[in-house]
């Protein structure tokens, strides 16, 4: 119990108001978000407001029993609280509350499960204005209860936003650190008061713990905001993820070490190659954290993938007191003590199982203080060549409007 108090403590800060997909049931897994067929951007999902865009939310449930999910959608403000000054007519066409009826039971697996899906818009619902909605699953068979939650941000391009990143920043030049510069446009929307009229959000790959939100600008004109030399713009480079993917798990693939089969308990075992300390860069192709699930022949792998027990491990010579180490990824969406590593003295490294459906997996090892402050755990290294995407989000709130748009946004990857 002490333990399990230790985590929520330090991992309450860095949860709180954060836009980040959750689930919230202990039997829902794998919970897959995607604007039409870009998976790499499933963390920071973003529609353009009249388009063809479309949002695709799966996941699974742990029976071939069928429940009555429904999913509504609410407006909220860039903090992800809810909007207050708007009728639901304003931002949504159609109807709330609509029943998932897109599911199938797995076939021929060890883990059974029913995997749900659905798409945003479609005939009975679509959205009318900008800005950011939370998409709350809900299940009617179990007293409304609250099973998962998306955040979707949909954006109308009023403002062109530039980014560029460089590694000769303000504090050190070719070390450790990324500096993002930026500028926007503000094309024909009126600015007159620039603190009370936007808002900017700047990304190191979808994460919310490290985001930098609402740095003062360098240089302001009648037209534009431009973010030069500015140390609140300096991230970490860190170094490239950890990737492996399982989509046979009779056979061993790429960034695995072995797999096994447990007879007695009917479940298979992947073990990813073991983490070590990490001196000097070494460049690999990854997905900054992304994820996605598929199977070996790639066919009906929603319901046909079976699912494994995967085994993380970092070699540590010590203890980290008064810290919590942790798998991060934008798969990681369950409650986040699901992913905290314990630590084995015998061993002398910090360990992890976790059930996952067969995919591609890219993730990180991080670690959060008492105060709940995010860092990178020292084993991972830090370095200015690692290969990173940025995101950049402008919000705009007119003269007597009564919420916020997105009218700006912009995602850069450094190579």
């Amino acid at each position: 119990m002490k333990k399990t108090a230790l985590i929520l403590i330090c991992l309450t800060a860095s949860v709180a108001c954060m836009g980040r997909h959750q689930i919230k049931s202990p039997n829902v897994k794998s919970l897959e978000v995607m604007v039409n067929t870009d998976w790499q951007k499933g963390a920071v999902p973003v529609m353009e407001l009249g388009t063809d865009d479309v949002l695709t939310v799966s996941f699974d449930e742990l029976s071939h029993n069928y429940h009555r999910f429904t999913y509504r959608v609410d407006h909220c403000e860039p903090d992800w609280s809810l909007t207050e000054g708007l009728f639901e007519s304003d931002w949504l066409e159609g109807f709330n509350d609509l029943p998932i009826d897109n599911y199938a039971n797995s076939i021929n697996t060890n883990v059974l499960y029913t995997h749900y899906s659905f798409q945003i818009p479609n005939e009975q619902m679509q959205l009318k204005m900008s800005g950011n909605y939370r998409l709350t699953v809900i299940d009617d068979c179990h007293d409304q209860q609250e099973v998962l939650t998306v955040e979707l941000r949909v954006v109308e391009p009023l403002m062109n936003v530039g980014m560029s990143i460089t590694t000769n920043t303000d504090v050190d030049l070719n070390d450790r650190y990324q500096q993002v510069a930026m500028t926007v446009n503000f094309n024909s929307v009126r600015v007159t008061n620039l603190q009370e009229q936007i808002q900017t959000f700047v990304m190191q790959n979808g994460r919310e713990d490290n985001m930098r939100s609402n740095v003062a600008p360098t240089a302001v004109t009648p037209l534009a905001l431009r973010w030069e030399h500015c140390r609140s713009l300096i991230f970490e480079g860190g170094s490239e993820y950890h990737k492996f993917e399982v989509l046979d798990p009779s056979h061993i693939s790429m960034g695995l070490a072995y797999v096994t089969w447990d007879q007695e308990q009917r479940r298979f075992h992947a073990f990813p190659f073991v983490c070590q300390e990490q001196h000097n860069y070494i460049y690999d192709q990854d997905a900054n954290g992304a994820f996605i699930l598929r199977n070996s022949d790639n066919y009906e792998p929603e319901y046909t993938s079976e699912y494994v027990y995967v085994h993380y491990k970092l070699l540590s010579p010590r203890k980290y007191d008064h810290a919590t180490v942790f798998i991060d990824g934008a798969w990681t969406t369950e409650a986040r003590e699901n992913y905290v590593m314990d630590y084995d003295e015998e061993e002398q490294a910090y360990n992890a199982v976790i059930l996952q459906k067969l995919g591609y997996y890219n993730y990180q090892l991080l670690m959060s203080d008492l105060d709940g402050q995010t860092h990178r755990v020292p084993q991972e290294g830090c370095f200015f060549q690692t290969e990173n995407s940025y995101q950049a989000f402008v919000y705009y709130r007119g003269t007597g409007e009564r919420t916020w748009r997105l009218v700006g946004y912009q995602d850069v990857v450094f190579r």
